[in-house]
């Protein structure tokens, strides 16, 4: 199963409709966490929001997360050991208020099990490469890791 996400408070009609292009050819199911936008996907499950405790069960049992470049679902990704596609939101098609996820997606790029596709075009084949990764295996440093642990556990418990 492949998860779409792209965070509750804005629409990604960008992103949605490339994946609900591609849903077909996927070869397995495809659910989204469309937000507030405007586009009705035809060819995958999609929800406006999905509650927080669904929305692990699912991340859960997904092979693959497609998304905003929001931190929150990156950390969640590692969290769960999923790969990620990253799709960030765009000043220039209106879809944020400035780049900062453009900024966050070149600063992951290159990360064990992070993937980005700046437009709709690099999509499938970045969905291709993530399926393929275990990113379980990917080597992580002592560091990464108990940095991963204290950021996990602030935001689940709000204490460091």
């Amino acid at each position: 199963m492949i998860l779409v996400t792209v965070g509750m408070q804005l629409g990604f009609d960008r992103l949605i409709e490339a994946m609900d292009r591609l849903a077909p050819s996927l070869g397995q199911e495809v659910i989204a966490q469309v937000g507030r936008g405007e586009y009705t996907p035809q060819n995958m499950e999609a929800r406006i929001s999905i509650a927080p405790a669904e929305f692990e069960q699912l991340v859960a049992r997904c092979q693959l997360i497609v998304a905003h470049a929001g931190i929150g679902t990156v950390l969640t990704a590692q969290r769960f050991d999923k790969p990620i596609v990253l799709v960030p939101r765009q000043f220039e098609y209106s879809e944020h208020r400035n780049d900062h996820q453009i900024a966050t997606a070149r600063h992951l790029e290159g990360r064990p099990g992070v993937l980005i596709a700046m437009e709709e075009g690099e999509l499938e084949a970045k969905i291709a490469q993530g399926l393929a990764i275990n990113v379980a295996d990917a080597p992580v440093s002592a560091t990464a890791a108990q940095l991963h642990q204290a950021i996990g556990s602030f935001i689940e418990t709000g204490k460091l």
